[in-house]
């Protein structure tokens, strides 16, 4: 990586401003940032008494679970196609 490809944004989060750096378009970066204030909120509406950092790492659980169902349901989804090229 070097410092010319990265970008510094800043977005904000559970009412929090975060500065980002990183090599992402701002556009991603934003509906990343846009994605997890929605989920903490959505988790927050569920589970009023939870301070932020309780509902932060429940956001990243809770999204961890997502990614890894989806990528179940990627390699499954692979590995059928590969099936059916092999017949």
């Amino acid at each position: 990586m070097t410092q010319d490809k990265k970008e510094r944004i800043t977005v904000e989060i559970y009412n929090k401003k975060y500065n980002i750096i990183g090599e992402e378009s701002a556009s991603h970066v934003k509906l990343v940032a846009s994605l997890v204030d929605q989920k903490m909120h959505e988790i927050q509406d569920a589970n009023r008494h939870l301070d932020t950092a309780n509902l932060a790492v429940l956001a990243a659980i809770n999204t961890m679970n997502d990614y890894l169902k989806l990528k179940e349901e990627y390699a499954s989804l692979l590995s059928s196609m590969k099936r059916k090229e092999d017949k």
